[in-house]
């Protein structure tokens, strides 16, 4: 009994593969802790106490357009207008997969996931949504096999549901690299993933191209068992800066408006291709809180404007999108349309649809 107990065991170990998994905090990297007493190994906001938004739509803030064709006010929608040519050349093809996930092609042929989510939610939340009867989300769109397995590396930004999905990993398989925040590395399941957990400003090379992770105003939590576990900020947040041949793409991550945007422009210049966040930011019961944490267009619009973006693509709205902290699927693009005539901001806009692409 005890040889057949030890030859499960050693089958068991023998399918799992473990992890190669490092830590890149250079000397001016910045690692903002807690300090909150009993929770000094959490981390923290860089600017968690700013309030000082530039603009607030206050009222009438989602007129009809003309350029987005729903099938009912403001849902299942799609944006029927034209995009302005981009001359800019920077060499980065980037292809919206729907809510926080994109595909980022460069001008030398490194290939990114950047937040892949292409399912609903990980156990245990997708069990609790059925048993609630909670809301499911249209499916995003799933990259060809082939081009999964041409990917280069796969970013992270944070470690929310929404984000990061074990059951995707599995898909995309343990040939890129992992670029994950620090503290992430614990949730991937061992099967031999290479994943390297970074500081803020810490950067990685894949290719010709270097990754660099970056602040974002935001928060981290995955697991809650009340009077008994919960991780809320153990893992880090932020965003990413990909640098090709002198040319720039900003991924935001979800964040709230601050001065780190104006941090990002005078650490790395003026930026080519920004991928900002305009959704998940209403809310009746704790308005304060998802502003924090979430911009709303007029933020992003800002936020361009300080990052001095040469194009802005938005993101987080979308059919393929969980509508949280949202009015309808696409309320976030039309007050993004409204806010952009009322600031008069001049940053280009591309608006993509799920699944589509666009080469700058």
């Amino acid at each position: 009994m005890k040889a057949l107990v030890w030859t499960v065991l050693f089958v068991l170990a023998g399918c799992t593969t473990s992890n190669s998994v490092n830590r890149n905090v250079p000397d001016d990297a910045v690692v903002n802790y807690s300090d909150v007493a009993g929770y000094e190994d959490r981390y923290s906001n860089l600017y968690d106490d700013f309030r000082a938004y530039p603009v607030t739509c206050e009222e009438n803030c989602y007129p009809p357009s003309p350029l987005i064709d729903c099938e009912t006010d403001m849902q299942d929608c799609q944006f029927t207008g034209t995009n302005p040519d981009s001359t800019l050349n920077a060499g980065f093809t980037v292809t919206w997969l729907g809510h926080a996930s994109f595909q980022i092609q460069t001008a030398t042929g490194e290939q990114f996931l950047i937040d892949p989510v292409f399912n609903q939610f990980d156990w245990p939340v997708n069990w609790a949504f059925r048993i609630a009867e909670g809301f499911n989300r249209t499916p995003a769109e799933v990259p060809e096999a082939v081009s999964i397995e041409n990917t280069n590396a796969v970013l992270y930004s944070h470690i929310h549901y929404d984000h990061f999905h074990k059951g995707d990993i599995a898909d995309i398989g343990t040939a890129p690299s992992y670029l994950v925040p620090l503290g992430f590395a614990d949730h991937f399941p061992e099967d031999g993933y290479r994943v390297m957990e970074m500081a803020w400003y810490a950067s990685e090379k894949i290719g010709a191209t270097t990754a660099y992770f970056v602040p974002a105003q935001h928060f981290s939590s995955r697991i809650m068992v009340p009077y008994l576990y919960e991780d809320n900020d153990k893992t880090l947040w932020g965003g990413w800066v990909l640098e090709q041949g002198g040319k720039t793409l900003f991924f935001a991550g979800d964040t709230g408006y601050s001065p780190h945007f104006k941090d990002i422009a005078k650490k790395y210049g003026d930026i080519d291709v920004c991928l900002l966040p305009i959704a998940s930011y209403f809310s009746e019961e704790s308005p304060r809180w998802y502003r924090k944490v979430h911009t709303t267009p007029e933020d992003a619009l800002i936020a361009a404007t300080e990052l001095n973006c040469k194009v802005m693509i938005p993101w987080g709205y979308g059919n393929a999108s969980w509508r949280m902290g949202d009015k309808t699927s696409h309320s976030a693009l039309f007050r993004l349309l409204y806010m952009k005539k009322q600031l008069t901001n001049e940053i280009p806009l591309h608006i993509l649809n799920e699944g589509e692409s666009a080469r700058f």
